[in-house]
């Protein structure tokens, strides 16, 4: 059997290889019309592994009711752990990473955790397009970074729909802020899936990694070694996709997710830029809970 991805929409995906059912994410719950395949939480009656990029609603929440339902355990930073414990979740039923840790998930297939970095969502408002150029803000202090994020809450709680509001508000589980994100690469019998759920990196971590397919995020300033890109998202995806050296790449977070603040980003200036820098590369585009044969490689 191959291994394949179901996409939910956003950066949530399940992951079967060597008989196992994996939740990369588990943002299955959407705001009235946001993009998705339609399914809910309690549609999810099978998942032995669920892995947690950060901390944000819109990766984990969800993540305590797959849990509950399927007795799933939960890989994660420790700031979503602590979430997840004061959502119900036992803390037996779960795993706390920050980087460098190992694990092996059953049936031939371990799970390598690396630290990565979140996007700059701080430097701007509603989602640009794949290939508008950014440039500036570099340097931003902390201080600076938080007070250009509240700047943003605002927008995001007088400009969006009331149906996003009303999610917003029912999806809030207490986070204090991404808790770290992190990267994750899974070596399978049919081959190494990395998993990014946010546009950020460190190039000396993803340097070497070689995986044969590589999930990353397309959404929002991409971060690299903590400095916003200058130039556009197509090029920060297509650098990425140059470092990793994947065969094959699928892209998440590029759907809208949330209306409001999210947009449908038209792709085709990522498949350009990944076609000029990557040629050997192949982009798959995968609509939702397609079941997508990504391994073995031809």
């Amino acid at each position: 059997m191959s291994t394949t991805l179901d996409w939910y929409g956003c950066a949530t995906f399940r992951l079967k290889t060597a008989g196992l059912n994996i939740f990369l994410d588990a943002y299955v719950d959407r705001a009235a019309g946001a993009a998705g395949p339609g399914t809910r939480t309690e549609d999810v009656d099978e998942c032995d592994w669920i892995v947690v990029g950060h901390s944000h609603f819109d990766h984990l929440y969800g993540a305590e009711r797959i849990a509950a339902n399927t007795g799933a355990r939960i890989i994660a930073s420790y700031e979503s752990i602590r979430v997840m414990e004061q959502a119900g979740v036992p803390v037996e039923q779960m795993i706390c990473v920050a980087g460098g840790e190992t694990i092996d998930l059953g049936n031939g297939v371990r799970v390598t955790v690396y630290p990565s970095q979140h996007s700059c969502v701080w430097s701007h408002g509603q989602m640009d397009s794949a290939d508008a150029v950014c440039i500036g803000d570099l340097g931003v202090t902390w201080q600076e970074q938080r007070a250009r994020f509240e700047e943003l809450v605002k927008y995001l709680t007088s400009q969006i729909p009331p149906a996003s509001i009303e999610h917003l508000m029912a999806s809030q589980q207490g986070d204090r802020g991404d808790g770290g994100a992190l990267i994750y690469v899974f070596d399978t019998p049919d081959g190494r899936i990395l998993y990014q759920d946010t546009s950020g990196h460190w190039s000396g971590i993803i340097d070497g990694l070689a995986p044969d397919v590589a999930i990353l995020a397309a959404a929002g300033r991409g971060n690299i070694d903590g400095e916003p890109i200058q130039g556009s998202l197509a090029q920060f995806v297509a650098r990425q996709a140059q470092l990793l050296g994947a065969r094959r790449i699928v892209l998440c977070h590029h759907d809208n997710w949330l209306p409001g603040f999210s947009i449908d980003t038209d792709i085709s200036p990522i498949r350009e830029e990944l076609a000029r820098l990557v040629p050997s590369s192949e982009l798959l585009e995968l609509d939702y809970l397609d079941a997508t044969p990504v391994l073995p490689l031809p």
